[in-house]
């Protein structure tokens, strides 16, 4: 009995060690990990008395960043003033809507909330997107990014630290908000 009980905690701890060390390895555990705190999939409230999305939300010495992450394979064409952009990849060919615009939606609702913070924001796209023409505003590869938001983390030229601490602390609170008044709503 002692050596079945012992062999069950054993693979609960190697469960527990593969779950932790896969999360680490994801976007958000990157981004976590890259910035002093991060929130994932969160509502806020906007200026239109309704809600907003934020994929990632990270929080650093010089700010917040405001993260979309798309995962696209093949070459992407897009700027900032066109409607749709192209995606050329293996055998195919498809468009999708700008992202820019909805990037500067989220941006703009965060600096609603925290207007005196920097805020920042970035469409980052996966490893399997290529930009043979160059990158639109506000546009890079995602470890560009991650790459970027670790070099800030030993930083101090930004806000001070508790005008920082407070501000996101209010940013979270806004979020559990916003996602109470949506359950209250149903």
């Amino acid at each position: 009995m002692l050596i079945v009980a012992a062999i069950g905690i054993g693979l609960l701890l190697l469960t527990w060690w593969y779950l932790r060390r896969r999360a680490a390895a994801s976007i958000g555990g990157r981004l976590r990990k890259a910035g002093e705190d991060m929130l994932a999939g969160v509502l806020i409230p906007n200026a239109d008395g309704g809600q907003i999305h934020l994929e990632f939300a990270v929080l650093t010495r010089q700010g917040i960043v405001i993260i979309d992450v798309r995962d696209i394979a093949g070459h992407v064409f897009g700027s900032d003033a066109m409607q749709d952009w192209t995606v050329l990849g293996r055998n195919q060919r498809f468009t999708f809507p700008n992202p820019l615009p909805a990037l500067y939606d989220r941006v703009a609702a965060v600096r609603r909330l925290l207007p005196d913070i920097p805020v920042r924001g970035w469409v980052a796209f996966t490893a399997r997107a290529q930009f043979s023409k160059g990158f639109p505003p506000n546009v890079m590869m995602l470890e560009a990014l991650i790459g970027e938001l670790a070099a800030t983390r030993n930083a101090d030229n930004g806000p001070p630290a508790d005008l920082l601490r407070t501000s996101w602390v209010h940013l979270r609170e806004e979020a559990v908000a916003a996602q109470v008044g949506r359950l209250l709503e149903r």
